[in-house]
């Protein structure tokens, strides 16, 4: 009896740590710190150089980065084309070309075939 109520305490402990392992709450990047400030041209020159140093570095931290806008799209912006920014909500669109901005955002790789950073969860600063 005794031994079946241990096998029975020790699998509600490890259901009920395993649910709290899944369902963690989300990281808010709006409202985090960057650790990093950087510009877009000096990021995507680490990836390049060595990736694996820069992956290390920079994956999944939050960081600001600057830069020239080259590309806007209802949800994402391309800076100085090394740079990918995809944001939750949709951007205004007065935004322009040519016009530099500050965005932070959660670094989720590298894009061996676009030479671009990836972030996600941006905001403009």
């Amino acid at each position: 009896m005794r031994k079946r109520i241990g096998i029975l305490a020790v699998i509600v402990i490890a259901l009920i740590i395993g649910y709290s392992y899944i369902n963690q709450s989300h990281r808010d990047i709006e409202h985090e710190n960057a650790e990093f400030n950087v510009n877009a041209i000096e990021i995507a020159s680490n990836f390049s150089e060595n990736t694996s140093l820069a992956e290390t570095k920079y994956l999944n931290t939050t960081i600001e980065v600057n830069g020239n806008i080259t590309e806007v799209n209802s949800n994402s912006i391309t800076l100085n084309d090394k740079v990918f920014c995809q944001f939750t909500k949709a951007i205004e669109t007065t935004l322009k070309s040519n016009t530099t901005v500050k965005i932070k955002g959660r670094v989720i790789g590298y894009d061996d075939l676009l030479e671009q950073v990836k972030l996600d969860q941006c905001t403009i600063n």
